[in-house]
């Protein structure tokens, strides 16, 4: 595990560089297939890190978010999402991150979270979270309301999830805001946040988060309260991430009979 997680560290580092080069610089973005934004940072920063991983474990698979997938069929993958919140990246903010992400035989073993600006580094593996190389751990918190409450898209959970729910609890959090993506989840792994909930995710957005909440003490599901990786990979998910005693009630407020 060291060896994988020290090429993270270089992805982040390279990575890094790139985005820094191109943060509060005026770009195009152009529109995905699927409506999201993609720049010149975002891809990039991804082929960078696609060629140290291929040059460094040249049997191991790539799932990135900009470019097809490599060697699909290899028992470890990493995954890639250069700029997790490039709306944000775009606006000039710093709520944004680097999530790299290795998985074994389709679960996750490894994430990493590196937000280029500030220089915060999560990397959980081996049941256990760092920051820049000491452990953090999620805050006890026993009650909605007293919770900071985070999603990172609030006008998209009508799209996937029931809104009602979800409009009811956040009006129960103790504060609710929009510091999602990349940022809510570091936030939660450090013990700042207590519940964050994004009703759709792709792999790459997920995968490197599930070690990294699980190391630090949370608890992280699908919308519904089941496992976000049973074995298969999926195209598309979703996930409530908690500092832990409060996860059942957050799943079943959020999905009532």
């Amino acid at each position: 595990m060291q060896d994988f997680i020290e090429l993270a560290e270089r992805l982040a580092d390279a990575s890094a560089a790139v985005i820094k080069s191109y943060h509060r610089r005026q770009m195009s973005v152009e529109d995905k297939a699927d409506g999201s934004p993609v720049t010149i940072a975002d891809r990039e920063a991804e082929t960078a890190m696609r060629a140290l991983i291929r040059e460094t474990f040249p049997a191991h698979g790539i799932i990135g978010e900009e470019f097809e997938n490599h060697q699909p069929d290899a028992p470890y993958q990493w995954t890639l999402d250069p700029i997790d919140g490039t709306k944000n990246f775009v606006a000039g903010s710093f709520l944004f991150g680097t999530l790299i992400g290795l998985l074994k035989d389709n679960i996750p073993v490894m994430g990493l979270l590196n937000h280029p600006v500030t220089g915060h580094r999560l990397v959980g593996a081996a049941g256990e979270t760092r920051l820049n190389g000491e452990v953090v751990r999620v805050r006890p918190c026993a009650s909605i309301e007293d919770a900071l409450l985070l999603t990172s898209t609030h006008t998209s959970v009508e799209r996937f999830q029931d809104a009602a729910p979800f409009e009811a609890l956040i009006r129960r959090a103790r504060v609710y805001r929009t510091w999602g993506d990349a940022h809510g989840y570091f936030l939660l792994a450090t013990g700042f946040a207590d519940i964050i909930l994004d009703p759709a995710m792709k792999l790459w957005d997920v995968a490197p988060l599930v070690p990294i909440v699980e190391g630090a003490g949370g608890t992280i599901t699908t919308w519904q309260g089941g496992p976000i990786f049973d074995g298969t990979l999926p195209a598309q998910t979703s996930c409530i991430a908690t500092a832990g005693p409060l996860h059942e009630t957050v799943v079943t407020a959020l999905n009532p009979t």
